[in-house]
């Protein structure tokens, strides 16, 4: 019996988990439906407000109706009640007697009170009151002592009412016994002794009337609440539905379909919206394709100066590498001079190249030679290119790599060219602090990390250090001397490769850049393996404090070492 229990109990809990799954459920695609459409909320909305109003104005009706029915049916009922108690007054005159006597003349003057030539002397309220059951009662009804001698179905006549008709009053009182009677009372004030007169009036034809109000508030209301549903819901469309149109028209206007345009229909309010909705577009377009042909002459221009100037520079390159091979014959100034030309012709090619790097990756023909490969020999490559310029500003490169290694599908020379860009550009702002690289991975993405603790990006500047030839500080002493182009050419060989380049900085705490690729080119990233921001700065300074107290033991160790060589 217990188990038989307990197997209920798990059903019906069972239910009751997919009854509320089914609700939640519901709740969240009622809740989807209403973010989403307008015509949905705007008749959902006109629906409730009019239920409120139409329950409200119901309500009202049904308890005006009901009053004014009562209020009738009371007037009606004491007025056949006095014309009644002049009739049994007339009947019960002089000495009623005792006994059998009185019962009988009781008797008699209920039928006298039921005859129709009675019940119809005021014929208006004696329509609106409707039908009676006299009762006549003899006697003191709160005198315990002495039998009531009575006439009619006295039991459907309440205490309350008596009470009041034996005080020589006239009361009513509604009573439900069985059904639910109108009961008024008053004194027959002719009779030698106490005799009350009650009319009892069913109401049910007033219950039935009230019953059919109801009935036909609720189907009408209901009638009345579809049909303005439906209203709402087609006025609602008719101003959704150009919406939904332009909607659709700026979508395909985004995804490149220039010439997409609104039909215009009417003189009304939508039709001027289509009208300067097709305006703008084609302002927008005219000038798309003026930016277009703009951008067009810049790279061609671009491409062009690039390689004109390659063959000049090459002579030029030709000549100071003779001048510089015989410096020692000349004076000391003529020396510094063509010792100054050969650094500067260095930096020419460099932006020749970047220019040229930049004029193919506008043009659309650059190509990933991506290829399954280790990684970390790539970072130590770009390590080992810009430790040079890491010594001479005093900052040291810490790597942060696994000891396994980390494949994925790309082009190590646009990867080696990323990392050598981020680390001197780290090495460069990084005020002689450490700068650290970071390398994880996991199933879908490889991320690199670049951190340095120098001047850091103010607000906003992490979206603009990816433009070509910008500086955080122009009028800074770079130390470098790059070229302006580098980090907008790492930006765009990571979009080759379907992966992210990102920044971020705060002034005083540094600056990170994270380049994240996917294990296999061409799929999506969703997340990055190393977080942007890095840690909060407390955590980095701590950190940062740690790797220069490492490098100082580790100086301190060499010189100990040094001192007992020499020794």
């Amino acid at each position: 019996m217990n188990g038989r229990l307990a197997s209920m109990g798990r059903s019906a809990l069972a239910v009751a988990r997919r009854a509320a799954a089914f609700g939640r459920r519901r709740t969240v695609a009622f809740g989807e439906l209403w973010q989403r459409s307008l015509q949905f909320r705007v008749t959902t909305s006109t629906l409730a407000l009019s239920s409120a109003v139409v329950f409200v104005l119901g309500v009202v009706l049904q308890n005006q109706i009901v009053e004014r029915l009562l209020d009738t049916k009371e007037r009606a009922a004491i007025a056949q009640l006095h014309v009644a108690v002049r009739t049994a007054e007339n009947e019960l005159m002089g000495d009623a007697g005792q006994g059998d006597t009185l019962r009988n003349r009781l008797s008699n003057a209920l039928k006298a009170l039921t005859s129709s030539s009675v019940a119809t002397q005021d014929v208006e309220n004696s329509a609106a009151a409707g039908a009676f059951e006299p009762v006549l009662v003899a006697g003191d009804p709160s005198d315990t002592d002495r039998d009531l001698i009575y006439a009619g179905p006295i039991e459907n006549v309440p205490g309350g009412v008596m009470s009041y008709a034996e005080n020589n009053q006239v009361a009513r009182q509604y009573h439900t016994q069985g059904s639910t009677y109108l009961v008024v009372g008053a004194p027959v004030t002719t009779a030698t002794r106490p005799i009350q007169l009650y009319l009892l009036f069913p109401m049910t034809t007033e219950q039935n009337t009230v019953a059919t109000v109801q009935n036909t508030l609720l189907v009408g209301s209901a009638f009345l609440l579809v049909l303005l549903a439906v209203i709402t819901n087609m006025v609602t469309r008719q101003v959704v539905l150009p919406v939904r149109r332009a909607a659709a028209a700026a979508e395909g206007f985004a995804d490149g379909d220039l010439d997409r345009r609104l039909d215009v229909t009417g003189e009304d309010d939508l039709a001027k919206l289509a009208l300067s909705y097709n305006d703008m577009a084609a302002s927008i377009q005219e000038q798309i394709r003026r930016l277009e042909e703009f951008g067009q002459l810049q790279r061609r221009f671009t491409s062009d100066v690039s390689h004109e100037l390659r063959t000049p520079l090459t002579t030029v390159r030709m000549a100071a590498d003779v001048l510089y091979a015989s410096r020692e014959q000349f004076p000391s100034g003529l020396a510094r001079s063509s010792e100054l030309l050969v650094d500067e012709l260095d930096r020419l090619e460099s932006l020749l190249r970047d220019l040229l790097e930049i004029s193919r990756l506008d043009a659309g023909v650059e190509e990933l030679a991506a290829e399954s490969a280790d990684i970390r020999p790539v970072v130590h490559r770009a390590v080992e290119q810009v430790k040079v310029i890491a010594g001479t500003t005093g900052s040291e490169i810490v790597l942060e790599l696994p000891e396994e290694e980390v494949t994925a599908e790309f082009d190590t020379r646009r990867v080696e060219r990323i990392l050598r860009n981020l680390l001197a550009n780290a090495v460069d702002h990084g005020e002689g602090h450490p700068v650290r690289l970071r390398l994880a991975a996991d199933e879908h993405a490889v991320a690199i990390s670049v951190r340095d603790y120098g001047v850091g990006l103010r607000q906003g500047e992490a979206e603009l250090v990816f433009n070509r030839f910008w500086r955080a500080d122009p009028s800074r002493n770079r130390r470098t001397g790059g070229t302006g182009l580098g980090l907008a050419i790492s930006h765009e060989d990571a979009r080759l490769h379907g992966g992210w380049l990102e920044a971020w900085g705060e002034p005083g705490h540094g600056s990170c850049f994270r380049l994240t690729l996917p294990r296999v080119a061409g799929d999506g990233l969703e997340h990055s393996p190393i977080p942007l921001p890095p840690d909060p700065p407390q955590t980095e300074t701590a950190r940062q404090e740690q790797q220069e107290e490492s490098i100082g033991a580790h100086a301190s160790t060499d010189v100990a070492a040094a001192q007992e060589d020499a020794r």
